[in-house]
């Protein structure tokens, strides 16, 4: 039986990614991997999910929790250089 690690552990995103998203999207973790993984394969969807991240690390910055940034920019960074294809200028 496949359960929620399982799920979690099938995409191409990272845990920190996939919270990323379900941070920005108010979903649960299972939720967010399927978004993450359908957005992926997407024309322009690592786009959409780099953006994602950016703008959490915008709303953590306004609430100023540096520590939650800066945890966002370490995940932006690995995303990036994991997923070239997500730089906004590779549209």
């Amino acid at each position: 039986m496949i359960n929620e690690n399982d799920i979690l552990d099938m995409t191409c995103l990272t845990r920190a990614e996939i919270d990323a998203i379900a941070e920005h999207e108010h979903l649960s973790e299972v939720e967010a991997a399927e978004i993450g993984e359908y957005l992926m394969h997407m024309h322009h969807g690592p786009q959409r999910v780099q953006t994602m991240i950016c703008e959490d690390i915008r709303d953590a910055l306004h609430k100023h929790d540096l520590a939650h940034a800066r945890a966002l920019y370490k995940t932006l960074h690995a995303f990036l250089a994991d997923h070239p294809e997500a730089l906004r200028g590779n549209i």
